[in-house]
């Protein structure tokens, strides 16, 4: 089930990032007192009265300004905007409602979703009388929050969180395996559906931007029944946008949420770029099964050590998801996309491995008799026993005596020794430290 979104929009240097920060309870936006810093969406998820949501960040409109920056936060916030469930519309109470503001508000009714009116920097009593002024933008009452000082943050997430739509589970089997697509615009995620199902059932365009929407397509192949979550493209609105994989992330997020194995997709003629990262970064935090796609391989020159270099080049750029497999194929011709499937399969069932705590524990045992916890300031960690609590993805709490002298290195020894006993291939492995009590 994709969570809700809730947008923050607004010109720029009315508090936005300062507001994010206090959502999600975490420094993830740039803050600066200087209009225009936040130059790139932040996302990021939170919950409030048993809600949970995603919220994002945008970078201010500027209505007036025509340099990159302006016209490059102006983009991505409309594009949150035609995302977001809920827009938090937020304005300034010390500079009063501005020419700007008016120009933003005309935006948002145009863009028919619930609007809560957020009027910051509110910092005490004397500046109330300055809220009544953005009743004139016409979305009801507005909410006096100081981002500063942390007041009337509660007041805004009720508000916010009452106008977000009813939740609705899917009603897709448990054995069916849900297969999301992601990547920036053009690696070749429509084409690949197309491939995988053996006839034109998406568009496919060589322009970039050109699914309208998340496309859910159930199909069956030897037994097994999937959804391909196709999330291709952008929305286009007036004109076609440039460098359009800036902007690409709202939906990959969405579908990220909503499926068991995510194939991320790389375009071998291009090579790896920096929102590559970005986008499987996602996919990892959100502890899905993962597969890398190097998509278009029938289209690069080779050798035979061109797969092993470009192998080598997906492992140093995303250290962090070394348990992901790769595949190289091709949509076009359809090479190799025969090993794709057995793939998919494979790592849905490693994510939702589950292992007996008795056989968990023998490979704890011997792997701390092999290598024991090392001391801090005297005091040796004493690992008691571990129990697996979730899948997918698996997760393991490791009972000690003390988890703060847990360093992160043994912690990821252990994990690696956990890997070499279960596989866990295509999959994150979540372990968590905590402390043995009388109960436990």
């Amino acid at each position: 089930m994709a969570r809700p979104v809730i947008a923050i929009v607004g010109r720029p240097n009315v508090g936005k990032s300062t507001i994010f920060n206090r959502v999600i309870g975490d420094r993830l936006a740039i803050v600066e007192d200087k209009p225009g810093v936040t130059r790139d969406r932040i996302y990021g998820t939170g919950e409030w009265n048993g809600r949970a949501f995603s919220i994002v960040d945008t970078g201010g409109i500027e209505i007036d300004g025509e340099d990159e920056i302006m016209k490059s936060v102006r983009m991505q916030a409309e594009l949150a905007v035609e995302e977001a469930d809920v827009i938090i519309f937020m304005v300034d109470a010390k500079a009063g409602m501005t020419h700007a503001d008016d120009e933003v508000a005309q935006m948002l009714f145009r863009s028919r979703k619930p609007i809560v009116v957020a009027v910051n920097k509110v910092d005490n009593f004397n500046r109330m009388d300055d809220v009544y002024e953005f009743y004139g933008l016409g979305f009801g009452t507005p909410v006096a929050i100081s981002g500063s000082h942390g007041t009337g943050i509660g007041d805004l997430l009720d508000a916010a969180v009452e106008k977000l739509p009813e939740q609705v589970d899917e009603e897709y089997d448990e054995d069916v395996i849900r297969v999301a697509l992601i990547g920036r615009p053009n690696v070749g995620k429509s084409s690949l559906v197309n491939a995988i199902l053996g006839e034109e059932r998406v568009i496919v365009s060589d322009v970039a931007g050109t699914t309208r929407d998340a496309i859910d397509t159930p199909f069956e192949k030897d037994g097994q029944r999937y959804v391909l979550i196709d999330t291709a493209g952008m929305r286009k609105r007036g004109k076609v946008y440039e460098t359009t994989e800036k902007y690409s992330v709202m939906r990959s997020l969405k579908a990220i949420e909503r499926a068991d194995v995510v194939l991320i997709l790389i375009n071998g003629e291009e090579g790896i770029i920096e929102q590559d990262k970005h986008i499987a970064g996602y996919a990892h935090e959100a502890g899905k099964a993962s597969i890398f796609v190097v998509n278009k391989w029938d289209a690069v020159e080779r050798d035979e050590k061109t797969m092993s270099h470009f192998t080598q080049d997906v492992r140093d750029h995303f250290l962090f998801m070394h348990y992901a497999p790769i595949a190289f194929l091709s949509a076009k011709t359809k090479q190799r996309l025969h090993k794709l499937l057995p793939i998919v399969n494979h790592v849905s069932e490693q994510h939702a491995l589950r292992i007996q705590t008795h056989v968990l524990n023998d490979v704890i045992s011997d792997a701390v008799a092999i290598n024991p916890p090392p001391t801090d300031k005297g005091k040796r960690l004493r690992i008691n026993y571990a129990t697996q609590v979730a899948t997918k993805p698996p997760t393991i709490v490791i009972f000690v005596n003390d988890p703060e002298i847990m360093h992160f290195s043994y912690e990821r020894y252990l994990e690696n020794k956990i890997r070499a006993a279960f596989n866990f291939e295509g999959t994150p492995v979540r372990l968590f430290t905590r402390r043995k009590s009388d109960s436990d």
